[in-house]
């Protein structure tokens, strides 16, 4: 079980997005209407649950996402939902994560 008290069902993982910025790399606050928007657009994010049958029809050749993986996931995919823990949090289906990210050393 997750912090969230989510748990994702059959091809649907639970993301948890990354932050949106109040502020520009030049230091101007960004004002609430295009945080809103990013929020929405924003497609990083943290893998935290999925369902059952989620990666199925990858093969078993694929790289399958875990929990704990960073993602990308395509924009304005899924649908927000606060969890128990009072984050807020991403449901969508895994065929729409379109990479995992890996750091480069």
């Amino acid at each position: 079980m997750n912090d969230s008290g989510i748990v994702p069902l059959d091809v649907r993982v639970l993301v948890k997005p990354d932050p949106v910025e109040e502020k520009t790399a030049g230091g101007i606050w960004k004002p609430d209407t295009s945080q809103e928007r990013e929020k929405y657009a924003g497609t990083k994010a943290t893998l935290i649950a999925v369902g059952a049958n989620a990666f199925a029809e990858w093969g078993s050749e694929a790289r399958k996402p875990q929990p704990g993986d960073r993602v990308h996931f395509a924009q304005y995919s899924g649908s927000r939902i606060k969890g128990e823990d009072g984050e807020e949090y991403v449901i969508l289906n895994d065929a729409d994560l379109t990479s995992v990210l890996e750091a480069v050393q």
